[in-house]
C-alpha cells in the first residue's frame, strides 16, 4: 500500500513558482525538495547560473517538453562552484546555442554579450559567429561607438540567459523544446565537467603542498 501511494507524494514540473509540493514545482524546486533543503526554486544546492538557467528552461518549455527534463533534476543537486567566471560561461553557452536561431532584437543582444565577455573569441564563439557575419559585423560597430564597459555581475548572467533562452523557446522553428532541453543537459554536462577539474587541480595542489 504505501508503494503504491508513494508517487502521489513527488510534486509534479508546471510553470512559476509554488508554495508546496502538493501544488506542484518547477525544476528547482524539485531540486530543493530532492536536496533536503528548505522549499526553494533558488536552493543553496545548485549554482545561481544554473539555476537560472532551469527556471527559465522549465517556464518556457511546453508541458510535454517540461515534462522530459524531470530526468536532469537531480544532476543539479550539489552543482556548485567558487569560481567566479562559472556563472559567465554558463551564460555565454546559453548565447551562443541561442544566436543561429533566435528574433533579429535578442540576436544583437546576444552578439554583443559574446563580444563583450569573450573578447579573445574562442572557438565556440567563433562557430556562433560565423553563422551570422552581417551579426557581428554590427555588434562589433555597436561595441566600438558605444563604448561600453562590460559589467560581470550576477543580473548580466542571468540576463544574457534569459534572452537566450526566450530566444529558442520563442524562435520560428519546430523543436524549440528539445533545444531546450539540449542546452540544460550540455551546460549541466559542462558544470560537471568544471566541477571535475577544479577537484582534480585541488588535489594536486594538496599533494604538492604535502
Amino acid at each position: 500500500m504505501l508503494l503504491s501511494s508513494a508517487p502521489d507524494l513527488m510534486p509534479t514540473l508546471a510553470r512559476g513558482k509554488h508554495r508546496s509540493p502538493k501544488q506542484g514545482a518547477c525544476f528547482m524546486e524539485f531540486a530543493s525538495y530532492l536536496a533536503g533543503e528548505r522549499w526553494s526554486d533558488h536552493p543553496s544546492c545548485t549554482h545561481g547560473a544554473i539555476a537560472a538557467l532551469a527556471r527559465d528552461i522549465n517556464d518556457l518549455s511546453s508541458d510535454d517538453g517540461r515534462a522530459r527534463l524531470t530526468s536532469l533534476i537531480h544532476r543539479v543537486v550539489g552543482l556548485t562552484s567558487d569560481d567566479p567566471g562559472f556563472g559567465m560561461a554558463v551564460a555565454l553557452q546559453a548565447a551562443r546555442a541561442a544566436l543561429p536561431i533566435a528574433s533579429m532584437e535578442r540576436q544583437r543582444a546576444l552578439a554583443v554579450a559574446l563580444l563583450s565577455f569573450d573578447p579573445e573569441v574562442g572557438a565556440a564563439t567563433r562557430s556562433a559567429l560565423d553563422q551570422s557575419p552581417d551579426l557581428e559585423r554590427w555588434a562589433r560597430t555597436y561595441l566600438a561607438s558605444a563604448r561600453l564597459r562590460p559589467q560581470h555581475t550576477r543580473r548580466t548572467v542571468e540576463s544574457i540567459i534569459h534572452t537566450s533562452v526566450s530566444g529558442i523557446a520563442f524562435a520560428c522553428i519546430d523543436d524549440a523544446d528539445a533545444r531546450l532541453h539540449s542546452l540544460l543537459r550540455e551546460a549541466i554536462e559542462a558544470a560537471e565537467d568544471a566541477m571535475r577539474t577544479a577537484a582534480r587541480e585541488k588535489l594536486a595542489q594538496f599533494i604538492l603542498a604535502r
